[in-house]
């Protein structure tokens, strides 16, 4: 009887504490970053998100207060920005980029005379070489792991450039994609630079970060992604994991409904990512970020003049168990309309952060804690300690085959094979994740902190 009534009394508890766990899940909320749902002093446009690894948030945009380019900063408390004052071009910036490099330098690239470059040292703004006197328009820049800043432009139909010594040279063939609508580009930690275009559907190319002009690019896959929309704003993304794998977010054609769809490539071909044609009505304004680990999310506003819900935006993510989309905090995020969205992972402090102009440029964000807990249960090694200082020990029951250390944009910073604990005494105060791979096919992605 005792035996029991400890069962129902254990049961009762699992099933109070997987409630509790489903209310929680249910009740996250998007919340404002900052003091207030504004970040701009007026409206906005072309908006460029991106946190670096010590979880500090950017926010690139075209200012109307100004008629320029402007670059805000959120220290965890407060929005300022960046050099102090808004308006950093000489003039208007309707296309621009932001990036970011390990050392904490940033890089905003506009449309100007040309291909205008600036980079903010942590205390001014500076005028970098052009990366080309060419008209252009819509264009992206990335950064790779040896610092090194890239730049993929519209002129000459599509090409990519590195800024080395003060000088910019041409990465591979110019020409490659036909030009550079939606313009977007990823680098990963395999000394790859990845570029994303539409034309005639979804195009993704990718060279080395070290090629030169006689290095040809490769569209991945030999053909396009897939046929998708284009013109308006009806864009594509790219994102790329901590394992080098690349995903693309798009629009569908008008016959398929212009509804968003999502595909991964991973080394060998292109697969689709859950249910295709997924967003319940035609989107705009698509963006999309995925995890270290390999979580994707995306965000779009619903295309609908006809209902009252047109333009609000609305983020999903992935179920890999179930292989479906679903919405994330709600049916929508915006209570307005929203335009030129963008969303990028904060590994740090463990949101996802979306901006996007509702008039003014705004920035929410999401726990993604509650939705880490299904994933500790993929954890085949514990980790200790964690904190760390220094050395991290592994316990499990499986022979461990390789690990990866990674920081929070995906660089891998150690990797060794057959071991039992690593040693990361000299990287950098921060968060990093581990990647444990075992001999029977097992892997395991851990956050850990290093003090």
């Amino acid at each position: 009887m005792k035996k029991n009534s400890f069962f129902t009394f254990k049961k009762s508890l699992l099933i109070l504490g997987a409630s509790l766990n489903f209310i929680y899940l249910q009740a996250q909320q998007w919340e404002n970053v900052g003091t207030s749902a504004s970040v701009s002093a007026s409206n906005s446009s072309y908006n460029n998100l991106l946190v670096d690894a010590s979880g500090n948030y950017f926010l690139s945009y075209y200012d109307t207060s100004v008629a320029k380019g402007s670059v805000q900063k959120f220290d965890g408390s407060s929005w300022s920005y960046l050099g102090g004052t808004a308006g950093i071009t000489t003039g208007s910036a309707l296309y621009n980029s932001l990036s970011v490099d390990a050392l904490g330098n940033v890089f905003y690239t506009n449309q100007g005379i040309g291909l205008e470059v600036r980079k903010f040292n942590g205390n001014a703004w500076s005028s970098l070489a052009s990366a080309t006197s060419n008209t252009v328009n819509y264009h992206a820049s990335a950064i790779s792991s040896a610092n090194t800043l890239f730049t993929y432009a519209s002129d000459g139909s599509g090409t990519v450039r590195r800024l080395v010594n003060d000088a910019w040279e041409q990465v591979g063939n110019t020409g490659f994609s036909g030009g550079a609508t939606f313009a977007e580009m990823v680098i990963g930690t395999n000394n790859k630079v990845y570029t994303c275009n539409v034309l005639s559907g979804v195009r993704v190319y990718e060279n080395t970060t070290t090629a030169t002009s006689a290095d040809s690019w490769t569209m991945l896959g030999g053909a396009i992604v897939d046929a998708s929309s284009s013109g308006e704003q009806y864009t594509s993304d790219i994102a790329i994991d901590g394992s080098n794998n690349i995903y693309v977010a798009y629009i569908s054609p008008s016959a398929s409904g212009r509804k968003i769809n999502v595909k991964k490539w991973n080394g060998t071909a292109w697969s689709q990512v859950g249910n295709a044609n997924f967003s319940a009505k035609a989107v705009q304004h698509l963006a999309i970020a995925v995890t270290s680990s390999g979580n994707p999310y995306v965000v779009a506003s619903q295309w609908d003049s006809s209902d009252g819900n047109h333009l609000r935006n609305t983020v999903y993510k992935f179920d890999g168990t179930l292989n479906t989309w679903s919405t994330l905090g709600g049916d929508f995020v915006s209570d307005g309309q929203a335009t030129y969205n963008d969303l990028f992972v904060d590994s740090t402090n463990n949101y996802l952060v979306l901006a996007y102009s509702q008039g003014s440029a705004r920035v929410k964000r999401i726990s993604l804690s509650a939705l880490s807990v299904s994933d500790t249960k993929k954890e085949v090694f514990a980790l200790y300690p964690n904190p760390t200082t220094g050395i991290v020990y592994f316990q499990g029951d499986d022979k461990i085959k390789s690990v990866e250390i990674t920081n929070t944009v995906g660089r891998i910073i150690k990797s060794q094979n057959d071991v039992e604990k690593v040693d990361i005494s000299d990287a950098p105060t921060g968060v990093y994740f581990v990647t444990i791979k075992t001999s029977t096919g097992k892997t395991s992605t851990t956050r850990i902190i290093k003090k």
